[in-house]
């Protein structure tokens, strides 16, 4: 199986914090850590912005991906999400199959 890292900015702790707990209690991720705010930079609907978001980092596998953005997109507050994935190509065996177990259905 292959594990996966998952990335989404949110617009504040409380929904960051809201969408790592309920895709782990889903059993949808492993481990999801909400990271320091960071600042974005970006264009939306043809106007340059900026704003403070909270990147949330979530361990996962590829079988659990398309439940994993379902649940992302029905609890993020943005319209458009990011929603980005990356496979994990090595790391520690023991951490790789803890992520594998805790994800399985």
């Amino acid at each position: 199986m292959a594990v996966i890292a998952v990335l989404t900015n949110l617009p504040d702790s409380g929904s960051a914090f809201n969408l790592a707990r309920e895709v782990v209690h889903l059993r949808l991720a492993a481990c999801a850590n909400v990271l320091a705010p960071a600042t974005s930079f970006y264009r939306w609907e043809g106007r340059e912005e900026q704003a403070l978001e909270h990147p949330v980092l979530i361990k996962s596998t590829a079988a659990r991906y398309p439940e994993l953005e379902q649940a992302i997109r029905r609890l993020h507050p943005y319209a458009v999400p990011e929603i980005v994935s990356w496979p994990i190509e090595r790391g520690s065996t023991d951490y790789l199959r803890w992520v594998e177990e805790e994800t399985a259905p």
